[in-house]
């Protein structure tokens, strides 16, 4: 008789079920060499896959118009794995020089260990990246806005810069997402995201996503494994169902941002706004094209009172709350000088104008009014001025 368990009749589920086991069952040794050896579907140990995995990343792919997907446990295992898939001794990686600070760090203390060079140059200038470029390198890496402080790549130039010089073109999509930008269409070859942010949306959950179009799906899968950076099932079924509203939050989020954006560079002490999505941005004309006036719910602004005056707005107000992550669906605030950045040097800060006062902020889906009249009590607006 077949177990009442493995069959739900004429009925199916309309959530994925979540698998929560780690090894699964076989009848045969036959059965063993056909999933092994990729002649027919199913699942033997958790760690290589799963179906909850497999399944995000089907509903992924399409999304990032990628031919194929692999989730991770982690955005920065996500990056771990490009690299361990692609580079070796002697190799050489092209970095922006405005990347999240664990992506530098990777870069120049790990990889490094490993005898990978990496040379940081300025991606929005072109005519440095063509110079960089004229000796041999493997890979490419950039942020599609980079964090913090929202500058924005021109991925068709990279990408025709880079395949010119046989390199690969690797994106940080993460403050994007696709439902902003889908650098694989615009000529990039790998994509990744830190799906613990926008994508999962709630801050309950920590993946990563690597996606492209060209055959590094079975090596990316190995190195995933054998290094463990796989996936836990409860992860993945918590990020589809973040999924399922990631177009409807996003631009929810964006149009808060671009008027909080607009209301911050009206506010006394503030001395600096960034958004892509205003005039003053040095790239609202790229991130126009880019994104198709579509600019994010990612913001910076700048106190002239440095770490008092950020300490003074953390401590006066706590509906916005001091959270070091985005993505969530309220708005939070981060200090990138403190967290992200906390292990850059003071020089390379400065050159990023990284300051003291630099406040991060990942705005959500509240009503803009609320976020507002919390802001202003930290910022000292007076009560007739808060919204």
């Amino acid at each position: 008789m077949s177990d009442p368990r493995s069959s739900l009749g004429a009925s199916t589920p309309l959530v994925q079920p979540l698998y929560q086991s780690s090894v699964y069952t076989l009848p045969d040794l036959d059965a063993l060499d056909r999933i092994m050896n990729a002649e027919e579907p199913g699942f033997i140990y958790a760690r290589d896959a799963h179906p909850n995995s497999r399944h995000l990343a089907a509903l992924l792919a399409p999304l990032e118009e990628a031919e194929w997907a692999l989730v991770t446990s982690s955005g920065m295992s996500a990056l771990s794995a490009i690299f361990l898939a692609t580079l070796s001794p002697g190799q050489r990686v092209v970095a922006s020089t405005r990347l999240y600070g664990r992506t530098t760090q990777l870069l120049s203390q790990e990889l490094a260990r490993y005898g990978v060079k990496t040379e940081y140059v300025d991606t929005n200038d072109l005519v440095s990246m063509e110079r960089s470029l004229s000796m041999p390198a493997r890979l490419v890496l950039v942020e599609t806005l980079s964090n913090p402080l929202l500058r924005v790549a021109d991925i068709p130039a990279l990408a025709k810069l880079s395949h010119a010089a046989g390199a690969r073109l690797v994106v940080d999509n993460t403050f994007a997402t696709p439902t902003l930008t889908r650098p694989l269409a615009m000529g990039a070859d790998l994509v990744m995201e830190s799906l613990t942010k926008m994508i999962g949306g709630h801050s309950d959950i920590t993946l990563g996503l690597v996606a492209g179009r060209d055959d590094l799906l079975q090596e990316l899968t190995q190195v995933a494994s054998i290094w463990g950076l796989s996936a836990n099932p409860f992860d993945c079924w918590l990020t589809e169902r973040g999924l399922a509203t990631l177009d409807l939050r996003m631009h929810a989020a964006t149009r808060n941002a671009a008027v909080l954006a607009d209301w911050l560079a009206e506010q006394p002490g503030v001395s600096k706004v960034y958004y892509p999505g205003r005039a003053d941005h040095p790239d609202h004309a790229l991130a126009s094209k880019m994104m198709s006036g579509v600019f994010g719910n990612m913001l910076c602004f700048d106190l002239a009172g440095g770490r008092e005056a950020v300490n003074r707005l953390f401590r006066q107000q706590s509906a916005v709350p001091f959270s070091p992550s985005l993505g969530n669906t309220t708005t939070t605030c981060s200090h990138p000088a403190t967290t992200s950045h906390r292990h850059t040097s003071p020089a390379e800060k400065a050159r990023q104008s990284i300051t003291d006062g630099l406040v991060r902020m990942s705005v959500g889906i509240e009503p803009i009014e609320k976020t507002m009249a919390a802001m202003a009590i930290g910022l000292h607006v007076p009560n007739e001025s808060k919204v």
